[in-house]
C-alpha cells in the first residue's frame, strides 16, 4: 500500500529549496503571456508590418522570468522597435517601453480578477514532503504579485521567505538571469547557494541558477510535449522535470 512519498535522491544532500513563482508554484504564467501578448501586439500594430507576438516561444525566450521592463525592452528590441525608455508614471499605451510594461500590468490585473490563480498541485506535494523533511523553503519572482498570488493561492504558510519584485526593487536588485533574487533567498534562508537548490521555468532562471553556484538546477517544462526542455538544459538546468512533483518518490508501508 502506498505510503507517505519521500524526496527524490538529487534532493537528499541539499539543506533547502528556493523555488520560482510563476508557473513552478502558481498556475499564472499563461496570464502573464496573455497579457504580454496584448500589450506587444497593440505595439506591432501601430509600427505596422510586424507579425504578431508569439505567446508561447516569444514570450519563453524574451520575457519569462524577467522583469516588466526587461522583458518589455529584450522583446522589443528582438523586432527591431527601438521606443523611447518614458518614464515610471507613464499611462499604460505604445509609444515608450515604460507604457507597453504598464499596458502589461494592465491586462494581468485584469485576467487576474477575471479568472484567479491556483497552485500546482505537484509543486504543493513536494512543499509539503520538504516540510516534513525540515528543509527550508523560499519563494522567488521579479513579479509584485507574487505574494499576493500565492496568499490567494494558499501556499504562502509553506515557505519560510519570499523575495518579490517589491523586494527586488526595494533592495535594488537586478532581475534574472542575474542571480541576485536566488541569492537573497538562500541568504534569507542562512544557506550557502551551494547547498540549495532552485526551481525554476524561465530560461534567465535557470542561467540564473547556474550563475549563482547553486548546487542543483531544476528546469520546469511544462510546454507541450517537453518543447523547452533542451533549452531549459542548454541554459544550465541539471534536470527537467514536468512537475515538481516529479522530484518525489512514492513510499510504501
Amino acid at each position: 500500500m502506498s505510503g507517505t512519498p519521500s524526496l527524490a535522491d538529487c534532493l537528499r544532500s541539499l539543506r533547502a529549496v528556493v523555488f520560482d513563482t510563476d508557473g513552478v508554484v502558481v498556475d499564472s504564467a499563461r496570464i502573464h503571456a496573455a497579457a504580454w501578448q496584448g500589450a506587444f501586439d497593440a505595439c506591432l500594430s501601430a509600427a505596422g508590418g510586424q507579425r504578431p507576438f508569439d505567446p508561447v516561444t516569444e514570450y519563453l525566450r524574451h520575457v519569462d522570468g524577467r522583469s516588466r521592463l526587461d522583458g518589455a525592452a529584450g522583446f522589443l528590441a528582438s523586432r527591431g522597435l527601438d521606443l523611447p525608455l518614458g518614464d515610471p508614471d507613464d499611462a499604460p499605451g505604445t509609444a515608450t517601453v515604460w507604457a507597453v510594461a504598464a499596458r502589461k500590468e494592465e491586462l494581468f490585473t485584469a485576467g487576474v480578477r477575471a479568472h484567479g490563480v491556483a497552485a500546482w498541485p505537484g509543486t504543493v506535494r513536494l512543499l509539503h514532503a520538504l516540510r516534513r523533511e525540515r528543509v527550508p523553503c523560499a519563494a522567488v519572482s521579479a513579479s509584485r504579485h507574487a505574494t499576493e498570488l500565492m496568499t490567494a493561492a494558499g501556499v504562502i504558510p509553506l515557505f519560510r521567505r519570499v523575495v518579490d519584485g517589491n523586494e527586488a526593487r526595494r533592495l535594488g536588485l537586478p532581475g534574472k538571469p542575474d542571480p541576485a533574487l536566488f541569492l537573497e533567498a538562500a541568504r534569507r534562508l542562512g544557506v550557502p547557494a551551494r547547498d540549495t537548490a532552485v526551481l525554476e521555468d524561465a530560461l534567465a532562471g535557470v542561467e540564473a541558477g547556474r550563475c549563482g553556484g547553486f548546487g542543483l538546477v531544476v528546469g520546469v517544462d511544462r510546454t507541450v510535449g517537453g518543447g523547452n526542455s533542451a533549452a531549459l538544459r542548454r541554459h544550465g538546468a541539471d534536470v527537467v522535470v514536468t512537475d515538481p512533483g516529479e522530484l518525489l518518490t512514492p513510499g510504501t508501508d
